[in-house]
């Protein structure tokens, strides 16, 4: 969920109007040789200390086609929602499968929110796409989201009604895509959903399980915050200790965020327990975090490099916040790791749809032109949302439209994580300076915080693994 609909859920807006209604070790994995539940003592070996390529997609937000029929009901909920293209959320999925089996990553990471709301036929057609990318050859790590569990929001969309649907447990969670982590982890977490997954020679994986939802039936709605539950920091001590026995790296998942990705003073995006966080991962070397969550592509670094009076003694930690899949410009994080140099390379890539679109001869312009279609539906939404946020204001409509205009593309690149490095012909339009004058509601903090230039790089990134 963005920002900017966070703001408007927090002011009583609502988002969804129809709501209240009704281990062996291998390149990718250890998928050949079976899952373990007990790790050897012994170094592990390296075998081929060859770099390995790995993707990371956070945020699919993917549903069934079957559960939507293109009517009044789902073009209510799609207009009324944050950006998510659902309408075409099966083909961009496909077209992410088509581009995995093309290039063939040894791995991808899915990093929570893979479904729209936890529907349990989302979760059955997912899984049936990522064995056919396990098929192929590319093994698949997945973690839960805020909107993967005990769902009351799972819905169906039929004509002008929005229906009620079964959603999943946790349990029945870790059966489904056991295939895709939890049968060969290492080691779980009792008390979540957390695993550790030894992914490539030299590289494990902590996936952990920050969402919380064993309330969402009783409270009738999905909880969106986040935190590591104080028995998970314990566990990930332990998992630590066994990792130096192998000398392996580890790369952290998550789907909520450990830092702040923005500067606005709102809730529910970063960790609870943020700093208590910080502070295991420090006193256990780990200094790259993979997380999702907030929508938006932005790289962070902690101690913050912007901050002149930050205290330079303490060991960095990098969060990669991947932007959401199902929104544009619909990217995943394309990354590798050369276990010779513990070095992660990382680099923002946009699914290829246009290609998907051409080699299964589908004409639908929107999909072989997709980038420019699915940029246009994105303007036209946060346009919509600037220019209504100007109905009461005395400016006039000529000023509107122009305020909309600039709000809109700034908003486009902010989401695809250049807004802080490529601002300055958007500050140059008439309608952007305009913004100067507005003094009270979001939308002058929120452009603060998009125009604000930072390092390091919103897309791309490379980082050296704590040595064990």
């Amino acid at each position: 969920m963005d920002l900017w609909t966070t703001s408007l859920l927090k002011k009583g807006r609502p988002l969804l109007p129809l709501l209240i209604l009704s281990a062996s070790i291998g390149l990718a994995g250890c998928k050949d040789a079976g899952s373990t539940n007990s790790l050897s003592t012994t170094t592990a070996n390296m075998g081929d200390r060859k770099a390995v390529s790995f993707w990371v997609a956070t945020d699919l937000h993917y549903l069934d086609k079957g559960l939507q029929d293109g009517g009044q009901a789902f073009q209510t909920y799609v207009n009324g929602g944050d950006g998510k293209l659902l309408p075409y959320i099966d083909e961009i999925t496909e077209a992410f499968v088509y581009d995995i089996n093309q290039q063939k990553p040894n791995f991808i990471i899915l990093s929570g929110d893979i479904t729209n709301n936890g529907e349990r036929s989302s979760h059955e057609e997912l899984t049936k796409k990522l064995h056919r990318i396990e098929k192929a050859g590319t093994a698949v790590y997945v973690i839960p989201g805020n909107h993967d569990l005990f769902n009351p929001w799972a819905r169906a969309f039929k004509d002008d009604k929005q229906i009620v649907v079964d959603s999943i447990t946790d349990k029945e969670f870790a059966t489904m895509y056991g295939q895709y982590g939890y049968d060969e982890a290492l080691f779980r977490d009792k008390e979540t959903l957390s695993y550790v997954v030894r992914a490539a020679p030299g590289l494990w994986l902590l996936m952990i399980d920050s969402s919380q939802y064993s309330n969402n039936r009783k409270f009738g709605f999905p909880q969106t915050d986040g935190r590591v539950a104080p028995s998970t920091l314990k566990w990930i001590d332990e998992s630590v200790k066994s990792a130096a026995k192998e000398h392996a790296s580890i790369i952290t998942v998550l789907h909520h965020n450990l830092l702040d990705h923005t500067s606005m003073s709102i809730s529910g995006f970063k960790l609870n327990n943020s700093q208590e966080t910080m502070m295991n991962f420090r006193k256990n070397g780990l200094n790259l975090a993979l997380s999702g969550h907030i929508h938006m592509q932005d790289i962070r670094l902690d101690p913050d490099p912007n901050n002149k009076s930050a205290d330079s003694i303490l060991s960095p930690v990098y969060d990669i916040a991947t932007s959401a899949f199902a929104v544009n410009p619909h990217q995943y994080g394309a990354m590798s790791f050369d276990p010779n140099t513990r070095s992660v390379n990382y680099k923002s890539v946009p699914v290829n749809v246009e290609g998907w679109a051409k080699a299964n001869k589908i004409s639908d312009p929107n999909l072989t032109s997709f980038k420019a279609y699915a940029e246009k539906s994105f303007a036209k939404g946060s346009y919509t949302k600037a220019y209504n946020s100007l109905k009461e204001s005395d400016f006039t409509e000529e000023q509107k439209v122009s305020m909309a205009e600039a709000m809109s593309a700034l908003n486009v690149r902010y989401f695809a994580g250049t807004a802080g490095s490529r601002v300055a012909d958007l500050m140059d339009m008439p309608g952007f300076k305009l913004w100067n004058e507005v003094t009270d509601g979001f939308i002058p903090g929120y452009i603060q915080t998009m125009i604000a230039p930072k390092e390091p790089d919103n897309v791309a990134l490379e980082v050296v693994l704590t040595k064990r």
